[in-house]
C-alpha cells in the first residue's frame, strides 16, 4: 500500500521516515519532490569493468546549469538525506523530467528499509539538456510493509552504499563475490 500524504507526514513526526532537508511545499498527494544537487560525476574510463572499482570524476555544477548530453552516463546525487526505518522507499522521475527525455535511474529506483543516505542518480538523456542544481527531479513514494524486519540495510555487513555522503557515489560491484 502507498502512504497517503497524511500518512507520510505522520511518518515523519513519529521518526519513521526522515527527510532533510524538509519542505512541506515538496509534500504531494502521496510522494515527495526530491531536488538534484550541485554535484555529478562520470566515469574515467570509456569502459568499465564489473569487477573492478570504475574511478569517477567530479563535476559541479554552476547556478547557470550543466548541459548533459547522450550517451553519457552521469551520476546525480539528491539534495535530500533520508532514512525509512517502517516502509520502502521508490525514486521515480518526475513526469516533467521525462518529458525532457531525462531518466534518473537505470535499475535502483527501490530502496531498502533502513536506507539512511542521499540517493545516487542514474542519469541519461536522449537529447542534449540543460538541467540546474536544485531543480526537482524525482519523488519518492513510500510502500507500507508487513512483517517485521530482520536485516535493515544500515545494519548490514555487506551494504555498500552505507558511508554518509552529499556527493554521487560509483558502482560497488567490485565488492561483490562473483
Amino acid at each position: 500500500m502507498i502512504l497517503t500524504d497524511q500518512k507520510i507526514l505522520e511518518a515523519i513526526e513519529n521518526g519513521e521516515i526522515v527527510i532533510s532537508p524538509f519542505d512541506e511545499e515538496n509534500l504531494g498527494t502521496n510522494s515527495y519532490d526530491v531536488h538534484i544537487s550541485k554535484y555529478l560525476a562520470v566515469y574515467e574510463a570509456h569502459e568499465l569493468d564489473a569487477r573492478k572499482h570504475n574511478t569517477i570524476r567530479e563535476i559541479i555544477m554552476e547556478e547557470q546549469g550543466y548541459v548533459i548530453q547522450p550517451g553519457v552516463l552521469y551520476l546525480g546525487v539528491t539534495l535530500e538525506y533520508t532514512e525509512t526505518h517502517n516502509c520502502v522507499p521508490f525514486l521515480e522521475g518526475k513526469s516533467s523530467v521525462g518529458r525532457l527525455g531525462i531518466d534518473i535511474h537505470a535499475t535502483a529506483g527501490k530502496g531498502d528499509v533502513g536506507f539512511c543516505n542521499t540517493w545516487t542518480l542514474e542519469i541519461s538523456c536522449v537529447q542534449p539538456v540543460k538541467i540546474y542544481p536544485g531543480m526537482p527531479i524525482g519523488q519518492l513514494i513510500y510502500f507500507s510493509i508487513d512483517g517485521h524486519v530482520n536485516n535493515y540495510y544500515h545494519s548490514k555487513k555487506n551494504a555498500k552504499y552505507n558511508q554518509r555522503t552529499i556527493k554521487p557515489v560509483e558502482s560497488m560491484m567490485w565488492k561483490n563475490k562473483f
